[in-house]
């Protein structure tokens, strides 16, 4: 994914039949289809069917099969409520008529009440970090392989600057928590559902990495397969994606061959945009 306006038309479905719509598959490297693009294309099934005063405020999915890249993704919206200031969604998708993926979506009015949030996090300014493409650079001479793998699944169409250096801490185990600043690398004129669907993308990177961390010894010489579950995005502000936001991870618990991380997004004025929850199974094959 290296443009804008190329994730742009593949978050945009082409409508098939009332309430059904049809999406087409990034060419994920790692050979199934990308977690971020099913939640963000399963958002924009359903923002299609809500009036143009709501505005989603949460979305819960989970992952039942792994989604072939060869085959396009329908998605059914299930039109459940139209309240006095809420609307409810539930968007099935389906490869071949066989679910891979639900969702369940509210949509509120926008209302005054009451406000409050957790601090950001104290760190580093994203000015002063270099981007995760500019980061693996360091290792492109001395271990080829590393770089090219790690360089086809970084994509183009966001700047990530870590905190810390990618190549460090995937190699030693560490504490289970990762600081990222994220935006997108290009600009245009976007409303707030499609940032939301951008933001749903992009959440589903480095979540499950984040619980992988205090295991990085074990893993890396270890085949393992890592799939996402579940996935919540709860949105709480208004953002804008081609800005600077702070993408604070953590990773409360890993067990019983699943890791569980949480994420919130800061904007570069230390405000909680959105938050976000995953579990996702490590599995360790013999």
């Amino acid at each position: 994914m290296t443009s804008l306006k190329e994730l742009i038309k593949l978050l945009s479905l082409e409508q098939t039949a009332k309430n059904q719509y049809l999406g087409q598959n990034y060419n994920a490297p790692w050979g199934r289809v990308f977690g971020g693009q099913v939640l963000a294309q399963s958002l924009h099934a359903a923002y299609q069917t809500v009036p143009t005063n709501r505005i989603a405020h949460s979305m819960h999915g989970y992952f039942i099969l792994v989604g072939k890249l060869d085959i396009p993704i329908t998605y059914e919206v299930d039109t459940i409520r139209d309240g006095g200031s809420f609307t409810t969604r539930r968007v099935v998708a389906k490869q071949n008529g066989t679910p891979i993926f639900n969702m369940a979506a509210s949509f509120q009015v926008k209302e005054a009440g009451v406000d409050h949030q957790i601090a950001m996090p104290n760190i580093i300014s994203p000015d002063k970090l270099m981007t995760s493409l500019e980061q693996i650079e360091d290792i492109k001479a001395m271990n080829p392989n590393a770089y090219n793998r790690l360089k086809t699944v970084i994509p183009e169409v966001f700047q990530f600057k870590p905190i810390e250096r990618i190549t460090s801490k995937l190699a030693k185990n560490s504490e289970p928590s990762n600081h990222i600043w994220i935006k997108t690398a290009e600009k245009q004129t976007l409303d707030l559902p499609m940032q939301q669907q951008i933001l749903a993308y992009a959440s589903d990177y480095n979540l499950l990495t984040t619980a992988t961390l205090p295991h990085r010894e074990t893993l890396n010489n270890t085949n393992a397969f890592y799939a996402s579950l579940d996935h919540a995005i709860w949105f709480h502000r208004d953002f804008d994606i081609q800005e600077w936001l702070l993408y604070s991870l953590d990773s409360p618990s890993a067990s019983n061959a699943r890791g569980f991380a949480r994420g919130s997004f800061f904007d570069s004025n230390g405000v909680l945009v959105a938050s976000v929850a995953q579990e996702g199974l490590i599995r360790q094959m013999k």
